[in-house]
């Protein structure tokens, strides 16, 4: 192994990641210079073997868009419409406790609901929602709303301080906060890509807050647009610092940005080899944070399954009806049955778990349930 990572130039890294040293800003930036894949991927499996053993995990869940309504208009969005633009589309209370009333019935333990900033939703819509979710499916998890909506539900919708709208949602049955919405922290890049969104610091300061009330969140970073490497590196640190803070967040979900339908539709969309190189990098650099999760709905499943290779010990969930990265023009499909989530974990030599929206194994007794059916059917 020492070979490998002499000839990539990376031994001294491999050094301090084999002593469960953390490595600096500076190592992180020689590995994303750094063209071997293999040797990236060896480092980024052993921090993943030494955390997870040989067990790759998956949540059965539904994805749930309230509403595509929004009053941003960040450039690389393909998802939100302006109020009686075609194609706006907003989901009654009623209808989101059907839908997850159907997929609960078959056995899903997470519903994960986000949506645009609506400019007249009401406060109680929002609490509402999450009580009548919580009524109708009793064990459900819900986890809802980046740190924007929160912004937009506190400051606009119900005029109070975020702590105190948090604990308004906590009490109604929120669970846990989506990871939504960080994209990049560098300013400018913000600028370019989401001008008008929250910046870094008040991204950071709703999941401080949310951590604060001893509650959990996912982060995430979207990558493979106009950012450097370097910027990568700012987002991650960034994040590692207040996970050394707070120790909120439950994993952290990479996906690249999707460049059709949308105003930076002139880029190209990242490779598998970048995918799996930031999937290995975020491994090696967050040693603080436990799981890190490939979103399938991204990069395909067959990526996904190679980057149980590459530091990854989570394939998400089994979703349905994902509306933001398909509006933005990805292909992949829109849902996936338990049995193939588990088959390929098996293909990869691992060992599949159901978990829960904390990174909890669920089935500590046995095998994994093989379900096949579809989550989520509409009737």
């Amino acid at each position: 192994m020492d070979a490998i990572l002499k000839n990539a130039g990376i031994e001294d890294i491999g050094e301090k990641v084999f002593s469960g040293q953390r490595i600096s800003d500076e190592d992180a930036l020689r590995l994303f210079a750094c063209r071997d894949l293999h040797a990236i991927g060896r480092l980024a499996n052993f921090v993943r073997e030494r955390k997870h053993g040989n067990v790759a995990t998956y949540v059965f869940n539904l994805y749930l868009n309230y509403s595509n309504v929004c009053i941003l208009s960040c450039q690389f969005c393909a998802f939100a419409r302006k109020p009686k633009q075609e194609g706006a589309f907003e989901y009654t209370i009623d209808e989101m406790v059907k839908e997850t009333k159907t997929a609960y019935d078959q056995g899903i333990t997470e519903v994960h609901i986000v949506g645009g900033l609506h400019p007249k939703l009401p406060f109680d819509y929002y609490t509402t929602m999450l009580r009548e979710l919580k009524s109708a499916c009793p064990k459900i998890s819900l986890k809802a709303f980046t740190a924007i909506e929160i912004r937009h539900i506190a400051q606009r919708v119900a005029k109070k301080p975020i702590l105190e709208t948090l604990q308004i949602l906590r009490d109604a049955g929120l669970d846990a906060l989506t990871g939504g919405g960080a994209e990049i922290f560098n300013p400018e890049v913000r600028d370019k890509i989401c001008r008008g969104k929250e910046t870094a610091e008040e991204w950071l300061e709703v999941h401080r807050l949310w951590h604060g009330l001893g509650m959990r969140s996912t982060c995430t970073m979207l990558y493979g647009h106009i950012e450097s490497h370097a910027d990568r590196i700012d987002h991650l640190r960034r994040l590692r610092e207040l996970q050394d803070e707070t120790h909120g967040f439950t994993a952290i979900v990479p996906f690249a940005f999707e460049p059709e339908n949308n105003h930076l539709s002139h880029l190209h969309r990242a490779s598998a080899f970048e995918d799996l190189r930031t999937l290995a990098i975020c491994r090696i650099y967050l040693d603080n944070i436990d799981n890190i999760t490939a979103y399938w709905i991204s990069m395909g499943l067959q990526t996904a399954q190679i980057a149980l290779s590459y530091g990854v010990n989570d394939l998400h969930g089994t979703i349905k009806q994902e509306k933001i990265f398909h509006m933005a023009g990805s292909q992949t499909p829109q849902e996936q049955t338990t049995f193939a989530l588990e088959k390929a974990i098996r293909e990869a030599g691992r060992i599949p778990r159901q978990r829960d929206t904390l990174y909890q194994i669920i089935d500590k007794d046995g095998p994994a349930p093989r379900l096949d059916l579809p989550t989520g059917v509409l009737v």
